[in-house]
């Protein structure tokens, strides 16, 4: 008989060991409830948070709390979700229930406590990997394991960004190492001219979904070798392109290793591109063909996904570098080195052009896409050149537009009000319009002081965060000035985002007179919140993000202009569910997809935003805000003149009234009806489960269908 005592601290374990706990807030409450200082010691870590808390005192505070029956229920949802026999997927996928699709990607965004994601191309594979799971689509992550992740920020006193790297602790984290079989510890080798490269690989249960992720830091590397896996984004040519060889042969060998057999090859961007070259050797090792027929063989069933069109996103590789590393692939595989060079160049007989991973994914995928609309008209006209004997509209290059993973981005006040008033299932019927009809039904003050309530939670948690800037940076604040900064009362926009000049976080600093009496306007005041990282050798966008911090940093400015630091996972969740108003100022059209503003649609903040990415498709005039009409003038200058100015009219003279214009109990009528159209007009188009649907039907089904076929 199990130990009552124990009892309760494992099945909190085996909740803390599944990431499924991340998109349920009744399993998060129940931390948060036993201690919930600790909870917030722990950077809502339930492994390091078990890791420090005894069986016995959990017993002792579920005793107190009544907690038994809450925890018992978790537990017991868990294991029903994971037995599950009828989901989408396995109704409706077919021949894709018995081959995995294998799901490639550099970066996971999954939750504050593992830190292996950069930005929004790792938050859309961690809702890629959460909606396949809660579909029943079989799906298998791969990733690499980041020691040191991605940087923590902090701003110095003249607000320049300076960077930390914090090492992660495999401990503390629901990590588990996968093992060969024979019982022993997976090694993945990767033979290269300069030295034999090797990986360790750990598992992590992402609900229904294994993320396997490859971990360089390994007894028979060499120090450089070692440090491959530590950093995101990190080093030079050299070191990128080792790591893209670790993800991508060292992907696919993982799942020979494990005797998995892909129906489908999905790479999210150009980085994994490797992959569809290890597994073209697989095929000819095993049927015994040439590589053009195994080339061939293996685009049927590859997906490539692109995520940007700006050119630099786009890497590339000197050919002595890619001899260096892949010369030994290469000769396996039979290629001369200019054949090999020529899959990775838009014009193979130019000997001087370097080896581009987006054109190797593209030459060897059957299906491609961009993430929204316009993104693939950007990506049609900017890949022509593999297609020239066709028109630019026929250039292979579809859309799928991206999703946000619902159940992770949704505030819990706001998931209680969607049960109460959509249905208690509305979850798995979320992709149809109807179900989102049922938001008129709210009654506008309940949906009204709902947002209200979590408006004042961002402004307290931001405050928190204030304060522990001003103590770093020796700002001797007391807590009641910091206490007066942000008022729940007044317009407050959200502006979050990674410090690149083509998203020109700084657009609405560009006019400082209209923004100082926006800002400084006793009956209609403006406040905004920013949060963003520039890459650490982008000085360029760290210039752009210290003028947003030293206005913050203004007396004149302190309580209206906020730059909060280290913008992560557990701030976007807080940002994007408490602000009034999300802007968004991309260069038009240089924003691929831009999910951000489908989160804060789903918690009742409305969209600012240049028509690029998803907004283009988005906006139908009732539904949140538009600056410009969709023009693109030749001089970026005059561009962003033109926007400055479309920005402060639609503010000015569309959201402020709107905003401001309160009924007698003190609710902004038509905001509300606004909010209300919002919901129902994108919160079935623009979630993951219609995203990864769309994959599903238009890519995964076809290109499983080709995995076992061989024409010729």
């Amino acid at each position: 008989m199990a130990d009552p005592v124990n009892h309760l601290h494992e099945r909190l374990r085996a909740l803390a060991h599944n990431l499924w706990w991340t998109w349920h807030p009744e399993v998060i409450s129940i931390f948060t409830d036993l201690d919930p200082h600790l909870w917030r010691q722990v950077d809502h870590n339930p492994i390091a948070f078990l890791n420090q808390i005894t069986p016995e005192q959990v017993e002792e505070r579920a005793a107190e709390l009544v907690l038994h029956s809450r925890i018992n229920y978790a537990f017991r949802r868990l294991n029903e979700y994971m037995e599950q026999q009828k989901t989408w997927g396995i109704i409706h996928c077919g021949n894709v229930n018995n081959r995995p699709v294998v799901y490639f990607s550099a970066e996971f965004g999954l939750h504050e406590s593992l830190p292996i994601y950069s930005g929004g191309l790792g938050i859309l594979a961690g809702d890629h990997l959460k909606s396949a799971s809660d579909l029943g689509i079989p799906l298998i992550g791969i990733g690499l394991l980041y020691q040191q992740g991605y940087f923590s920020q902090r701003l110095n006193n003249d607000g320049w960004q300076e960077e930390d790297y914090i090492d992660l602790d495999p401990g503390r984290l629901p990590l588990q190492q996968v093992r060969d079989s024979a019982g022993q510890p997976l090694i993945i080798r990767i033979d290269t001219r300069r030295s034999p490269l090797q990986a360790r690989v750990w598992q992590l249960q992402v609900g229904r979904v294994r993320l396997l992720l490859l971990d360089s830091n390994v007894d028979g590397n060499s120090a450089e070798d070692r440090d491959l896996t530590s950093r995101l984004y990190g080093g030079d040519d050299n070191l990128r392109i080792r790591q893209e060889l670790l993800l991508g042969v060292g992907g696919a060998r993982i799942l020979q290793a494990l005797n998995i057999f892909p129906g489908v090859l999905h790479l999210n961007e150009g980085h994994s591109s490797f992959a569809i070259l290890e597994e073209i050797r697989r095929i000819m090792d095993y049927d015994q063909i040439p590589f053009h027929r195994a080339h061939r063989r293996v685009s049927l069933y590859t997906v490539f996904t692109t995520h940007t069109p700006v050119a630099a996103g786009h890497d590339r590789f000197h050919p002595d570098l890619v001899e260096e590393h892949l010369g030994i692939f290469r000769e396996r595989i039979g290629l001369s080195h200019e054949d090999f060079m020529a899959l990775g160049r838009v014009n193979p007989g130019d000997h001087t052009e370097t080896f581009c991973m987006t054109v190797l994914a593209l030459k060897t995928s059957r299906r491609a896409n961009g993430v929204s609309a316009i993104h693939a008209d950007v990506s049609r006209l900017m890949w022509h050149g593999l297609w020239p004997s066709r028109p630019e509209l026929e250039v292979p290059i579809g859309h799928i537009t991206n999703g946000v993973h619902v159940l992770s981005w949704l505030a819990p006040q706001m998931h209680q009000l969607f049960q109460t008033r959509l249905g208690q299932d509305w979850p798995t019927r979320m992709v149809h319009p109807d179900v989102w009809d049922h938001v008129a039904e709210i009654d506008d003050g309940e949906l009204w002081e709902t947002h209200q309530s979590l408006k004042m939670r961002l402004i307290r948690f931001v405050r928190r965060r204030l304060r522990l800037q001003a103590e770093r940076l020796g700002h001797h604040e007391t807590i009641e000035e910091i206490d007066r900064i942000l008022d729940p009362d007044v317009l407050t926009i959200g502006c979050a985002r990674r410090f690149a000049t083509y998203k020109r976080g700084t657009l609405i600093l560009s006019q400082p007179e209209r923004l100082a009496r926006l800002v400084k306007d006793t009956k209609r005041p403006v406040q905004i919140i920013f949060a963003g990282k520039a890459h650490p050798r982008d000085d360029e966008g760290k210039w752009l993000l210290q003028q947003i911090a030293r206005l913050s940093y203004d007396s004149a400015y302190r309580t209206r202009i906020i730059f909060v630091e280290n913008y992560d996972y557990n701030l976007a969740r807080h940002l994007v569910q408490g602000v009034d108003v999300w802007l968004n100022t991309p260069r038009r059209p240089l924003e691929a997809c831009g999910t951000s503003g489908q989160k804060v649609v789903l918690n009742g903040g409305l969209n600012l935003s240049v028509l690029d990415g998803w907004w283009n498709e988005a906006y139908d005039g009732r539904n949140g805000f538009a600056i410009g009409h969709g023009g693109m003038h030749n001089d970026p200058g005059v561009q962003n003149q033109r926007d400055a100015d479309y920005l402060y009219d639609t503010l000015e003279n569309e959201v402020l009234p709107l905003y401001y214009e309160k009924d007698a109990s003190g609710i902004p009528c038509g905001w509300v009806k606004r909010m209300k159209h919002a919901m129902q007009s994108l919160g079935w188009r623009f979630n993951a489960d219609r995203m990864v649907k769309d994959y599903a039907e238009r890519f995964y089904l076809p290109a499983a269908s080709a995995t076992s076929t061989e024409t010729g």
